[in-house]
């Protein structure tokens, strides 16, 4: 009896390996939908920003999105708690594995909390990324803010993304 107990537990045990195995590593991203029929993959920030208020701290969130049908088809955001005083573009500074800082415009979203950059390069210059370190100003006298992500996983997520939204990655 007890080896019958035994071997059936080193059965569900190799079978739950063998389902372990078939899935991606994602790491800490999260695949889903987005509006519009978006597929996305979102990734919360190894650090905090303080609010306004300085009483909660929160992690911002960069989300990868590919829209199956309409251009830009690949996009990226970052979405923040705190709003950014800019109306129309803001400059994010980008160090990607602690190399050099290159700046980029993004798009202000709705209510300044949501930051957008729309194409496919922004997406390709993480593929092979570790690390991802975004800085911004939230205003002439706000002072800056900082996001770092440990891309662990990034490679899968982009690939799932692809093949969700029936498209190559970038």
């Amino acid at each position: 009896m007890m080896r019958d107990v035994v071997a059936a537990a080193a059965l569900l045990f190799a079978a739950a390996i063998g389902v372990a195995r078939a899935e991606p590593d994602l790491g800490n991203w999260s695949v889903g939908g987005g509006d519009n029929g978006q597929i996305t993959a979102s990734l919360h920030a190894s650090n905090k920003l303080i609010t306004g208020g300085g009483a909660l701290g929160y992690s911002p969130v960069l989300t990868l999105a590919c829209r199956p049908d309409g251009e830009p088809r690949w996009s990226e955001w970052l979405q923040l708690n705190d709003a950014v005083s800019a109306s129309r573009k803001i400059t994010i500074s980008v160090i990607v594995d602690g190399g050099g800082k290159t700046d980029e415009s993004w798009s202000v979203g709705p209510r300044g909390r949501t930051l957008v950059r729309d194409g496919d390069d922004g997406i390709r210059r993480l593929a092979s990324a570790n690390r991802l370190t975004l800085s911004w100003r939230f205003g002439l006298l706000s002072g800056r803010g900082e996001a770092d992500f440990e891309l662990a996983g990034l490679s899968e997520a982009i690939g799932q993304i692809a093949a969700s939204c029936k498209t190559d990655p970038p």
